[in-house]
């Protein structure tokens, strides 16, 4: 002990660690591996697990990641609906304009929360690889970076939307609304803008989070806050115990408070000595341009990505809408309940994410394939159980949005559609996360760009206007997209080209 004392200098000072809080994986477990030239140039092969890991082990580690991000965004879906029944449930035609001004100012609102999310892709991917590495001083400073970028950008978006408030709806939405829903959608979108740096934070600290493989406490803040947004939506959209009746206000009033609720627990648990990221670990921050780089590199093309899907869903919107009222209805429910399947792919993609980071991180592509493997099998299982309910329950699922016959009829056959892509629909979503996991986000961007434009907005264009197959001719193209995105995300995985994927500063 004294001749530890004697090495130090003057100013070095002993800082007693805490003892982590470190969500564990099979990974952990096991050596580092090494990684030569000959690997990252052959194509992905099947791997034998190691001595010690079995098949429970590793479907442990994605469940462990996947469930809490699956219950995270079923719970929010449900707020959602809570939303807009409480809204719709005003009185006359205040209900029907409150209404329709939440779901317009969703768009622009929606589109910005998008941009933000995918620049932490990059937050997700490098965060998860300093992970595998062990090493906690370079994820911390990776997360301040990922922090201090996202409040910057949350902070100008907030400035732009507020004081161009009136153009950017208008952009939006367009001029085929009364002025009285323009006005509610306007006063909803100002107040979301107020609350729009502390939902970036979250997003970031989510993004940390699940990084490291933690994604129970983004479920628990998450949750508190869609609890917080529902309670306060009745005082104050209604008027309840002495609070102001608001209205389309109230509404967009609560949803802030619910947000700034799960800002708080967010940073109540960063702020925390013990866990593996914490904004008090003890290490003197300075800007790292190629933290900076890496990041960027990473989520610029998933934002990208983002903005051909949101482009390429407004054309093929303007395609649908032209078949009429009933056909643009029944497409609007088999929508929504799609975007609710894509929920099991998702989860399970986000599980993919963080594994195969941390494993390129420790240096093992045969931990990575594994878990691409497991996580894959555990998306098509799922998936091929919605298909099957999409199937044979399509009728029944149908009525519970609508009881007009015709809608409930075409609707049925749109969903044994919708049922019959799923298994290709978990292959794009866990694929995917892989790729993200390995920081590819560039192939996708590309991919997205090409089937988002092209198989579905062209298919569906000839199909609805030059060969008139209808409603059933839109629902081929988004088939054709979403199969072709499948194999091709599918064989970029299997060609293994996402292993070589080198960082800024690496070696």
């Amino acid at each position: 002990m004294e001749e530890e004392k004697k090495d130090l200098n003057d100013d070095d000072v002993v800082i007693e660690e805490p003892k982590l809080k470190v969500i564990r994986s099979s990974l952990d477990n096991l050596p580092f591996g090494t990684v030569t030239e000959e690997d990252l140039k052959s194509r992905v092969k099947k791997a034998e697990l190691p001595d010690g890991v079995n098949d429970k082990m590793i479907y442990g580690d994605v469940i462990r990641i996947a469930w809490p991000s699956f219950l995270e965004m079923v719970l929010a879906q449900l707020t959602s609906m809570a939303d807009q029944i409480m809204v719709g449930s005003l009185r006359g035609m205040l209900g029907v304009q409150a209404l329709s001004a939440v779901g317009l100012a969703g768009q622009p609102k929606f589109l910005l929360m998008t941009m933000m999310m995918s620049l932490n892709v990059g937050a997700t991917a490098l965060i998860a690889r300093a992970r595998g590495q062990q090493d906690r001083a370079k994820a911390n400073q990776i997360f301040k970076h990922a922090l201090y970028i996202n409040i910057v950008l949350a902070t100008l978006f907030m400035v732009v939307g507020v004081i161009w408030v009136t153009p950017i709806m208008r952009l939006c939405i367009g001029y085929g609304i009364s002025d009285v829903t323009f006005e509610y959608a306007k006063q909803y979108f100002l107040i979301q803008m107020y609350g729009f740096v502390p939902l970036c934070c979250t997003f970031t600290i989510t993004a940390t989070l699940r990084g490291i493989g933690d994604s129970r406490m983004p479920l628990i803040y998450n949750t508190t806050a869609n609890v917080v947004n529902v309670i306060f939506n009745y005082l104050l959209i209604y008027g309840k115990f002495g609070f102001p009746m608001l209205g389309v206000a109230g509404a967009s009033l609560a949803t802030v408070i619910g947000q700034c609720t799960a800002t708080t627990i967010a940073f109540i648990v960063i702020l925390r000595k013990n866990r593996f990221i914490s904004l008090r670990y003890h290490q003197k921050f300075k800007f790292n341009g190629d933290i900076i780089r890496n990041i960027v590199s990473i989520g610029f093309p998933a934002l990208v990505e983002q903005l051909f899907m949101r482009a390429g869903q407004i054309i093929f919107t303007r395609i649908v809408a032209s078949l009429g009222d009933i056909a643009y209805a029944t497409h609007s429910i088999c929508m929504n309940i799609q975007a609710m399947s894509f929920m099991t792919g998702q989860s399970v993609g986000n599980a993919s994410t963080t594994l195969i980071g941390q494993c390129l991180g420790k240096k093992r592509l045969d931990m990575a394939e594994i878990y691409a493997r497991y996580s894959q099998r555990i998306g098509l299982i799922l998936s091929t159980c919605v298909g099957l309910l999409f199937i044979f329950a399509g009728k029944d699922i149908i009525w519970l949005y609508n009881k007009n016959e015709e809608v409930i009829r075409t609707g049925a056959q749109v969903l044994i559609m919708v049922g019959l892509i799923q298994p290709f629909q978990s292959i794009q979503f866990v694929r995917s996360g892989a790729l993200r996991g390995a920081g590819d986000t560039k192939f996708t961007m590309v991919l997205t760009f090409f089937t988002v434009m092209f198989c579905r907005t062209l298919v569906a264009y000839l199909c609805v206007r030059v060969w008139d197959i209808g409603l059933f001719g839109a629902w081929i193209a988004i088939v054709v997209d979403q199969i072709v995105r499948a194999l091709v995300i599918n064989e970029r995985y299997k060609s293994g080209k996402w292993r070589a994927m080198r960082l800024r500063g690496e070696l």
